[in-house]
């Protein structure tokens, strides 16, 4: 399985995480909206055990979501830049922003998800799911 190595906009925290498929996810429900300030988040899942932090650490938060259960927020405590979620849902995996990771410019887009929420200017790039995939 391939590694790659990430890091934060300010350099603080640095990382790397190894992803068998390292895919864009695009996520457009209205939290990664408000996360990132622009339409859509891009990320990949991954292993709880195949992300280790190389350097700096990462603050959380917790936020209620759409299944009614906690989704954890790792982030760079100087910059926020969001590394990872880990959504309890989905038990082991976590959710990391691919667009952090080096080489990400390069990914393709795998999915698209919360397509129900996607702003009505933006096409359809990938297979999208009304909500989380099922």
């Amino acid at each position: 399985m391939p590694t790659y190595n990430g890091h934060c906009h300010c350099g603080q925290t640095e990382w790397t995480v190894k992803l068998d498929d390292p895919g864009h996810i695009l996520c457009h429900c209205d939290a990664c909206k408000m996360l990132s300030g622009g339409e859509c988040t891009l990320n990949t899942i991954a292993g709880k055990n195949d992300i280790k932090i190389t350097k700096g650490k990462l603050e959380t938060y917790d936020y209620q979501g759409d299944s009614g259960n906690p989704v954890h927020c790792y982030y760079c405590p100087n910059c926020t830049s969001h590394v990872y979620h880990h959504q309890t849902v989905m038990g082991d995996k976590i959710v990391i922003r691919t667009a952090l990771l080096d080489g990400g410019k390069g990914f393709k887009v795998a999915a698209e998800i919360f397509g129900k929420d996607r702003l009505g200017w933006q096409p359809e790039l990938a297979k999208t799911f009304p909500g989380p995939p099922q």
